[in-house]
């Protein structure tokens, strides 16, 4: 089930986002001003704003870590449709479970749970044998290029490339219908940016809707089906 008419699995409405810099006289610093966005299951839609436009506040307000003043954010779950802007707490759990993924730019974790655990816990909300989320989370460790050696240890002493790898397979392990990547590729070299390219393309074959930012040029035109600008018109388009 779609959250509107044209079958988008997710639907931005109106979206204004302001932060109030309360160390600096309670500055008011509007973000997100009445952005509007649409993504149908199947679609890349890459956000093509500079740096500092509000790419990374919009997928965090997807994700509801951040809670707009104004505007609607809904989502197609389980047959339902879930405002973000304004659900409850248990709902807001609820559908990060089981219907958004999302990668940051940073892995954030808890110290000494081993790599592995780290990449099979999205899985737990889908009810998986753990036989079966194990070697799902092997499968995708040794696909982006992560030595077995490491998948014992906490992943908080890896190198900058070598977690944005675990958080890549955090992310990509479950079959997430709507995926939200924050400059996926950061600090990831040549070779591990094609693979990322490549997960990205087969979440699209099984109809995942996708909302990016993405840095690197390349990536974005090889995975895109649509780019927008938060502050132009089209962007629902």
């Amino acid at each position: 089930m779609s959250v509107d008419a044209g079958g988008a699995a997710l639907v931005v409405e109106g979206l204004h986002k302001t932060f109030t810099l309360h160390t600096q006289g309670g500055i008011q610093l509007p973000v997100l001003r009445g952005v509007d966005l649409r993504v149908k299951p199947g679609e890349c839609v890459a956000l093509t704003d500079p740096s500092g436009s509000g790419k990374s506040t919009l997928l965090r307000a997807v994700y509801a870590n951040y809670r707009p003043q104004r505007g609607r954010i809904l989502v197609s779950h389980e047959g339902r449709c879930v405002d973000m802007a304004d659900a409850s707490p248990r709902e807001l759990l609820a559908v990060r479970r089981r219907t958004i993924g999302y990668v940051s730019q940073f892995l954030r974790v808890i110290p000494r749970v081993p790599t592995l655990e780290v990449v099979i816990e999205p899985l737990r909300a889908f009810a998986l044998e753990r036989e079966k989320a194990l070697e799902r989370g092997r499968a995708l460790l040794a696909r982006l290029c992560i030595p077995e050696r490491l998948w014992s240890l906490s992943p908080v002493t890896f190198s900058g490339g070598e977690q944005q790898r675990v958080n890549l397979a955090r992310g990509f392990v479950a079959d997430f219908p709507i995926l939200l990547l924050d400059e996926p590729t950061a600090s990831l070299d040549v070779a591990s940016r094609a693979i990322v390219i490549e997960l990205i393309r087969d979440a699209l074959a099984r109809r995942a809707a996708i909302v990016g930012a993405f840095h690197d040029a390349e990536v974005r035109e090889a995975v895109a089906t649509r780019t927008v600008s938060l502050h132009a018109a089209g962007a629902a388009a």
